[in-house]
């Protein structure tokens, strides 16, 4: 199994792409306006899950021209066009990644917030050995688990 969670990469990883997102919305035939450069910008090089809230943060930090509205529009847009995935992990606020992102499934800390991303080929093939059994040919399937650490962090079994 393997997973992902939204803190941040160690710097020796490999750094997301920042044009990513651009080049799926110009291939989307999408007018990619400095401002929509830049959302696409702070988008690509997430490595969680943010709200709009977040995005406009990040936004801000690097042109503060930027306005709310113009990311909340820029976020509806895309997610429109199918570039941006809205989710909604409990908390009031959808958060956003990618549809490039590749399949995978999330578990959400519901004490922390944290998100987990995990892919699982033992569920794969369950979702489709249960759409076929049920006459179906699977074309797409999601899995959000909620759930809270057994064991507390930094806690040790007693000794």
């Amino acid at each position: 199994m393997d997973t992902r969670t939204d803190t941040p990469r160690p710097a020796d990883e490999d750094k997301p792409d920042p044009l990513r997102i651009e080049r799926l919305c110009i291939e989307r035939g999408l007018k990619m306006t400095g401002q929509r450069r830049l959302i696409a910008r702070v988008l690509s090089e997430a490595v969680d899950h943010p709200d709009v809230e977040e995005l406009y943060r990040r936004a801000l930090a690097l042109d503060s021209r930027v306005s709310i509205a113009t990311v909340y529009r820029t976020v509806r847009l895309l997610e429109e066009k199918g570039i941006l995935e809205r989710h909604d992990f409990g908390g009031g606020r959808a958060r956003y990644e990618a549809t490039d992102h590749g399949h995978h499934y999330h578990l959400i800390d519901v004490e922390s917030g944290k998100v987990i991303e995990f892919s699982d080929e033992q569920h794969e093939a369950l979702a489709k050995a249960i759409a076929a059994r049920l006459g179906f040919q699977l074309v797409g399937h999601r899995l959000e688990l909620f759930g809270r650490r057994a064991t507390p962090e930094g806690a040790g079994a007693a000794g």
